[in-house]
């Protein structure tokens, strides 16, 4: 990833703002055809039928949480905009719908998976570095985290509606090792994935013993 924007530092304290103005716009533009689908299908396979996941930075919950949801799971979604989490509970006025920033991120519950789809890579890579540890305590042992981040380590700036958001990723073998670390092990990662609309995803499972 590189730098493409002279005021990275300052754009990545917007976040929730950008997604608090957009959040209608958002939900209205965002794909629904689950191009993930593949990836979210292997993430699921790993899991224990029923399981308990944590869609983190959920959205309006349509397409991911809902798919998850219909796969069986029982989801709950995390998002740091009301605008997002209002949209969710008018949709799906059933499901688990909490207000967080995953940076705070202190769940009684125990997870057999998280995911951070397009969610995690608006934190700073200090940010990342910080979070990691806390997700992966909340998984139950042999439990499962899937991210999407970047291909590479770096900063850049992307768009919501017409507001710049910030980026950022950590290299691909700084995140093996602090996974490693922690416990998990890579399940795979692909960069720009062909055939997930160019997304760079991270699959990491716990391990049973550690």
């Amino acid at each position: 990833m590189r730098a493409e924007d002279p005021d990275l530092s300052s754009l990545a304290a917007q976040t929730q703002e950008v997604y608090e103005r957009n959040a209608a716009r958002f939900d209205a533009e965002r794909p629904k055809g689950m191009h993930e689908r593949v990836w979210f299908d292997r993430f699921l396979s790993l899991l224990p039928q029923g399981g308990a996941v944590l869609d983190l930075g959920s959205g309006a919950g349509d397409p991911i949480a809902a798919y998850m949801s219909d796969q069986g799971y029982r989801v709950t979604g995390v998002d740091a905009s009301h605008a997002m989490l209002a949209l969710a509970r008018h949709k799906y006025p059933d499901g688990d719908w909490r207000f967080g920033d995953m940076r705070e991120l202190r769940l009684a519950d125990h997870l057999d998976g998280i995911v951070g789809w397009n969610s995690f890579f608006h934190l700073t890579q200090e940010e990342q570095r910080s979070v990691l540890p806390k997700l992966v305590a909340h998984l139950k042992d042999a439990g499962v985290l899937m991210l999407t981040v970047g291909p590479e380590a770096g900063e850049v700036s992307g768009h919501v509606g017409d507001d710049a958001v910030y980026h950022s990723s950590l290299s691909p073998e700084e995140y093996e090792n602090i996974l490693n670390a922690l416990g998990l092990s890579i399940v795979d990662f692909v960069k720009e994935d062909p055939d997930c609309d160019f997304q760079s995803v991270l699959l990491a499972q716990r391990n049973e013993v550690y």
